[in-house]
């Protein structure tokens, strides 16, 4: 398989002129897309609230960011441990049968969790609260990804959009991570210690119950059975775990080294303002942060690549590692901010290249726990990524902290390249459904 595939001519019938890559306005023209992006924007949002808003509470009521960071280290990873389950049942049962008693939970789990922290409740008490405030996250960026595949599987032409779709999300996923550090570290410092959390409970339940409401662009569930028109073999494809896809395993690892990198940012960014003297400086740092994922996204979505999504990952990455391995030797404002962008602008080339790896390793039934395995080892990585770095600000200062996303990245990095052939679908798995009785081949090195 060749190394440099034209995403622009990736399916097109035999003979023909291939059309031009399909950009964002075509996209958002999609009929019904419109109703689940933006319930689900507002459901997303306070994902992005949570870990910086527990490490921001628990710091003030202890006064130690090795404690915020392990309590905020047990929510990530109860949600790596928990999302790729509901990610199945989701499948299996419909996403509003899992979503919306998930996010009642989430509202009263993080509610439990500011009262017990304001409350001076010893440590273990917070993580018996850390506990299913991580296993209730609404999965809503794996559920909008699973709706964009339902969407836009029924023609040839709606499939070429596939890729721009995953660029949008990973855009709309950063554009989160903006406007949530910020907002929930205004709060938190303007408000009250708590703000941020109780907001971000507040968000999750009512764009939570918004989006499980959009029920017509929901993807049908997995049988057990084949029906009469998929016979046996659709029915075998429904029974397919996400994680028995060794590529699903290998980007699951790389997307560890991923979450390094937020986790580690976020506490080390925060140790650093308050070691300037200047808390508020830290929305500030990783709003900057994010900026530069965002707009490396929107990038990738425009671009009509000539190299396919194996690639681009690793060729991200690549960039990604280099960028962090500078941060734990900035000490000014600017530099940090400037490398931080840097550090963002190589994030969404792995992430859109992971999530559009997927859509040909994966069969349909089982997306979205494949999506939300890879969400987990995101959580999974930034939970571990926040508890080494507060115990490395608490010991040695916010430099040390920055080494932790140095070390993942290049962990994970490692593991990318020595595994990189699991990232090639077999041989049945290089055509993909485009409607009935129709299939066209999927490139994806």
């Amino acid at each position: 398989m060749s190394d440099t595939v034209d995403t622009t001519t990736a399916g097109a019938p035999e003979g023909t002129t291939p059309a031009r890559r399909p950009g964002y306005g075509q996209l958002l023209r999609t009929p019904g897309a419109w109703t689940f992006l933006l319930p689900g924007f507002a459901a997303r949002q306070p994902f992005a609230m949570l870990t910086i808003g527990i490490v921001l509470l628990v710091e003030h009521t202890s006064g130690s960011y090795g404690s915020a960071g392990i309590v905020a280290a047990v929510t990530g990873v109860s949600m790596a441990l928990f999302a790729p389950q509901n990610g199945k049942l989701a499948d299996r049962f419909g996403q509003r049968a899992v979503l919306v008693p998930g996010v009642l939970l989430h509202a009263v789990s993080v509610t439990a969790l500011s009262v017990l922290a304001l409350a001076g409740a010893p440590l273990w008490a917070l993580f018996v609260a850390a506990v299913p405030t991580g296993a209730s996250i609404p999965q809503v960026g794996p559920m909008v990804r699973a709706r964009w595949a339902a969407v836009l599987g029924g023609s040839e032409e709606r499939a070429r959009l596939l890729p721009t779709a995953a660029a949008f999300e990973s855009v709309t996923d950063e554009f989160t991570f903006v406007i949530g550090p910020v907002l929930a570290t205004a709060l938190c410092t303007g408000v009250h210690p708590a703000a941020g959390l109780i907001a971000e409970g507040a968000l999750t339940l009512a764009g939570g119950l918004l989006f499980a409401a959009q029920r017509r662009t929901q993807p049908k569930v997995a049988r057990r059975r084949g029906t009469a028109a998929s016979g046996a073999a659709g029915a075998g494809r429904a029974r397919v775990s996400a994680l028995s896809v060794p590529g699903v395993r290998v980007l699951a690892v790389v997307f560890l080294g991923i979450g390094s990198v937020f986790g580690g940012m976020q506490v080390s960014l925060t140790a650093f303002a308050d070691e300037i003297g200047n808390p508020g400086v830290n929305g500030l740092l990783y709003g900057v942060f994010a900026a530069g994922n965002m707009l490396a996204g929107i990038a990738c979505g425009a671009i009509a690549w000539k190299a396919g999504p194996r690639r681009r990952l690793i060729s991200g990455y690549v960039g990604l590692t280099l960028a962090a391995s500078g941060l734990w030797a900035v000490h000014s404002v600017p530099l940090l901010a400037g490398l931080g962008l840097l550090v963002g602008l190589f994030i969404a080339p792995a992430l859109i290249s992971g999530y559009t790896l997927i859509e040909a390793l994966v069969p349909a039934g089982a997306r979205t726990e494949a999506f939300t395995w890879l969400t987990g080892a995101v959580a999974l990585g930034q939970a571990g990524a926040v508890a080494v770095a507060g115990q490395l600000a608490d010991a040695h200062g916010a430099s040390a902290g920055f080494v932790v996303p140095l070390v993942g990245t290049a962990l994970a990095l490692a593991t990318l390249l020595v595994l990189r052939s699991r990232l090639t679908p077999k041989a049945s798995g290089l055509v993909a459904a485009r409607g009935m009785g129709h299939r066209v081949p999927v490139a994806v090195d």
